[in-house]
């Protein structure tokens, strides 16, 4: 069992995003569809490279994925790094999560590069179920009256950050490589529970099945499916492929996998344990960095019961209630 599939076991949604989304052509497709239409035609996307970002991880450990990706700009000696967060559910403090992620991003260049910065563009990837209702913008954390806003604006930080969100995503309307609307139409049916309805439109032809063989593309995608719903198996992922045998031979020999190593039978169980942990872990830790305190190792956090995650999250949560809110 591969690094991706062990990942799978635990937080599917992330692994997914981050197998796929580390590779530079699905990560070009990606940003150039959904960034500002005049930075997108501005960056040189050849020059497209994921960059190390173990530092970020280190510093602000979360359950979710951050990749981090540098281009140059055309014409300019300058790189652009896109910090990709991938988040599943709504959250009010997004703009400050990322504006810590920034912040170390910029530190790191500067220690091992000293002057000028990088520009640093954050971008969600939303996959929650509900839509994202709130502000990308960072000076709306302060709510603050006009005239106050006015008197103050130059001590605030001028800073939001870029939004897919899939519960407004279009896949009819979306122009981009072939395999990256494989890729969002998938992640925005495993959302909605309608994989069979997605693996119904992948085996009707709308994709040339040699980009769905490729790298093991399909497999991945398969994985990422019966992964994520319970009630979902290859078998019957098979037999909504049955306009296109090259797809449903390849889904009835990942089935024929699955049985021989047990899969099937373990997976739902070790899928919700893990997410659960690492759902907990990731609160717990992100608190614990928003209100200044040293982050308790994740190995640590792994081996309590959920139980006694909870209680902890629920005593850092009124601290910052106490310590934040008004």
């Amino acid at each position: 069992m591969n690094d991706f599939e062990q990942e799978l076991a635990s937080q599917p949604h992330d692994a997914f995003a981050r197998c796929m989304l580390s590779d530079p052509a699905h990560a070009t497709a990606f940003f150039q569809g959904h960034l500002p239409p005049d930075i997108a035609a501005a960056a040189d996307w050849s020059t497209l490279s994921l960059q190390p970002a173990s530092f970020v991880r280190q510093n602000l450990q979360q359950s979710h994925t951050d990749l981090l990706y540098s281009v140059k700009v055309i014409g300019r000696d300058v790189l652009l790094h896109l910090l990709l967060e991938h988040q599943t559910s709504v959250d009010p403090l997004m703009p400050l999560r990322l504006i810590c992620y920034v912040v170390e991003v910029l530190r790191h260049h500067a220690e091992t590069h000293g002057l000028p910065l990088p520009p640093v563009i954050p971008f969600v990837l939303h996959q929650g179920p509900d839509r994202w209702t709130v502000s990308t913008q960072f000076r709306d954390l302060f709510a603050l009256p006009e005239d106050l806003a006015t008197l103050l604006c130059a001590y605030l930080p001028d800073f939001q950050h870029a939004l897919l969100d899939l519960t407004r995503f279009d896949p009819e309307k979306e122009e981009t490589q072939p395999q990256m609307q494989v890729i969002l139409r998938l992640m925005k049916a495993a959302r909605e529970k309608r994989l069979i309805e997605f693996f119904e439109w992948l085996g009707s032809g709308s994709v040339e099945v040699t980009l769905l063989l490729r790298e093991d593309f399909f497999r991945r995608c398969l994985l990422y499916a019966v992964h994520i719903d319970i009630n979902l198996d290859a078998e019957s992922i098979s037999r909504s492929l049955s306009a296109s045998p090259k797809l449903q031979q390849e889904a009835m020999s990942l089935a024929q996998k699955l049985r021989q190593e047990g899969h099937q039978e373990g997976r739902q169980e070790g899928r919700a344990d893990g997410l659960a942990h690492g759902e907990w872990a990731g609160k717990i830790q992100l608190l614990e960095k928003f209100l200044g305190l040293a982050a308790t190792p994740s190995g640590t956090l792994a081996a309590q019961e959920i139980i006694a995650l909870e209680a902890r999250y629920a005593e850092l949560e009124q601290q910052y209630n106490l310590r934040f809110k008004i």
